[in-house]
């Protein structure tokens, strides 16, 4: 039985449980019933509000900050929604984990990107934004001189999913438009407040007391791969291979690369060997790969054999291929394709190779060689490519649908206008190279800017004609890419830091080439991180769990206030648009100001609720 319908029947459960007591009297006064939701009032709390709201000029003035920003994101919001539900419509995407109904469910354990592992850090968040948002609402109501009836807190069964503040509707309605419109923005006024509280210690002296953990962090190995064979997984770290140190990720790489031998040691982070019998897994096959469709190679074959000769290593892949540009592949499972093998390629818009060579824009080119320099995958094109001068001119030897072809192309430079810089520019970095020069032509490949001047106009794809091999067989994990986001380094403004930041948990849905998430310091990915400086004394440990309760802290508190922020009744955003409706409607000369107020309002909040709806559901319905 799936873990959701276990918490369905645990609600219907609840749900009934509470309705029998409620019937019978059995429930105190101050506990409310409402289906499977849970309302708890009490008065308590009041003295303390009055204290705290002495200073009144000090929390108008938060309160108007509040307000203008409540404001923008308001407008910024209903434009955002209504752009990307207009977007579904006309080009439905294909529905991703988000879409899912256990997603929709805030609840760690059954939501896929809310680990259980972090459960504690998450409650503390809500229970944080809650209690925070609700009391600035009490707070602004004492400042302003509005009655409070009661507070409390709201459970969806024994869960907490919410706080509230009572104002005393005589009371408000004596209270003027703008202390109306400063006690609705209090509570998101609020959770920013937080929000720049908990990042600011995160980004500075928590998560800057962290940093990555020597060797290459494993993600995951391939059903099957040599790595799996051989006990390594998700969590484990290579310090070594063969005795040589292993910096990071890239190092891995290059080390395998270099290294003949079929059989290797690697080193595990807890002192542990494990000896490894080396194949050439294939990790990723792009759709427009010559070697790839109905009897090609696909992702898990395993390479044996390139032109007769035995191969288990990407040194021996290498020796085997020689200067030969077309060879035979054989593989495991008795799939034998042929093919060119050199770096697939899709040709740019203007840009040298289109405009001096004639090469048609968008144009499939596996190239084999540039110049004498052989080419045999994406990264050897790059280095033959940085190695040269802008304005020089080179033979380049492609194979176009089969054919071969040489293109004498008159090389660009990166620093220059038009397509040529801009096309590079939108790249993404693959992971092992040093430079990879070009952007990528479709999810299985990556590319970056070339480091040298030098500009061909393509887009390149990693590996051998657009296939990815791997000796060992493991993915790695983005921790430095992840604790880069963590320190606010990743993006050089604070509003670039927090998207990347909100997107965190789900960030393999926003980057599919990222096939891991980040929920906090928590499970597999512990080990590949330690703790530096002065925090070191508290223990690793202590500071993680700190800095996973600022951030699902900080984290929930920014997703509540925007969301409070949404122009739709009865959230936040919804009751200051009637405000804000009222004082311009006030003015217009036209009766009936209420009932045009109303439609006004009504209509936002039903436009905003059906966008909402199109972007959780239009995927899984139209797409």
């Amino acid at each position: 039985m799936s873990s959701l319908l276990w918490i369905l029947l645990g609600v219907l459960a609840y749900t009934a449980a509470a309705a029998w007591l409620d019937n019978r009297g059995l429930l105190p006064e101050s506990v409310r019933i409402s289906g499977p939701m849970t309302t708890i009032h009490t008065k308590r709390g009041k003295a303390l509000l009055d204290r705290l709201s002495a200073p009144k000029r000090l929390w108008r003035a938060v309160a108007n900050v509040g307000v203008g920003v409540a404001l923008v994101i308001m407008v910024g919001t209903f434009l955002l929604l209504i752009a990307n539900a207009l977007s579904v419509l006309s080009n439905p995407p294909e529905p991703t984990g988000i879409n899912t109904p256990q997603n929709v469910l805030i609840i760690p354990g059954v939501n896929d990107f809310l680990p259980l592992s972090v459960a504690l850090e998450i409650v503390c968040g809500l229970l944080v934004a809650l209690v925070v948002h609700e009391g600035a609402h009490g707070l602004l109501c004492r400042v302003e001189d509005i009655e409070i009836d009661s507070m409390g807190l709201a459970l969806f069964t024994l869960v907490p999913v919410g706080a509230f503040v009572e104002p005393d509707e005589e009371s408000t309605g004596r209270a003027n438009r703008g202390s109306r419109t400063r006690m609705f923005a209090a509570g998101v006024t609020a959770n920013f407040i937080v929000v720049l509280v908990t990042f600011g210690l995160l980004f500075g002296p928590v998560a800057g007391a962290v940093s990555v953990a020597p060797g290459a962090a494993i993600g995951g190995a391939y059903s099957g791969s040599p790595a799996a064979e051989a006990g390594i997984g998700p969590g484990d770290r290579i310090v070594a291979v063969g005795g040589a140190p292993v910096d990071n990720a890239t190092d891995l790489s290059r080390q395998l690369s270099e290294n003949t031998d079929d059989r290797i040691t690697v080193t595990l982070h807890d002192g542990t060997d494990r000896t490894i019998d080396r194949s050439l897994l294939v990790t990723g096959v792009a759709e427009t790969s010559p070697l790839a469709g109905d009897g090609g190679l696909a992702v898990n074959d395993t390479i044996t054999a390139v032109d007769g000769d035995p191969v288990t290593t990407e040194a021996a892949f290498r020796e085997a291929v020689g200067d030969d540009h077309v060879a035979t592949i054989e593989t495991a499972n008795g799939t034998t394709v042929e093919g060119p093998i050199g770096a697939l390629t899709v040709v740019v818009p203007d840009g040298p190779l289109n405009a001096t060579a004639g090469a048609p824009a968008g144009e499939d080119i596996v190239i084999t060689a540039v110049g004498d320099d052989r080419v045999v995958d994406g990264a050897d094109l790059s280095a033959a490519i940085d190695a040269r001068d802008s304005g020089e001119t080179v033979t380049i030897v492609g194979y176009v649908d089969g054919d071969r072809e040489e293109f004498t192309v008159t090389l660009g430079s990166n620093g220059g206008d038009g397509a040529a810089s801009g096309a590079d520019e939108n790249a993404t970095p693959a992971s092992g190279d040093a430079s990879t020069g070009e952007s990528s032509p479709d999810d299985a490949s990556t590319g970056d800017r070339s480091a040298g001047d030098a500009y061909l106009g393509v887009q390149i794809a990693t590996g051998f004609s657009g296939v990815s091999i791997d000796s060992l067989g493991v993915t790695d994990y983005p921790a430095d890419q992840y604790l880069s986001m963590l320190t606010g380094t990743a993006s050089d403004t604070f509003l670039g830091t927090l998207l990347l930041i909100t997107v965190l948990p789900f960030y393999s849905i926003v980057d599919p080439s990222v096939q891991y998430n980040f929920a906090g310091f928590v499970g597999t990915n512990v080990p590949f991180y330690e703790v530096t400086g002065p925090l070191s004394a508290l223990g690793d440990p202590a500071v993680f769990l700190g800095a996973n309760v600022l951030f699902w802290t900080g984290w929930i508190n920014l997703q509540l206030a925007f969301f409070n922020c949404i122009p739709a009744f009865p959230l936040d955003g919804g009751r200051i648009l009637r405000t804000a409706t009222e004082a311009v409607v006030s003015r217009l000369p036209v009766d009936a100001k209420p009932r045009l107020t109303r439609t006004i309002t009504t209509g936002i909040g039903v436009t905003m609720l059906v966008a909402l709806l199109v972007m959780l559901f239009g995927p899984v319905v139209l797409g």
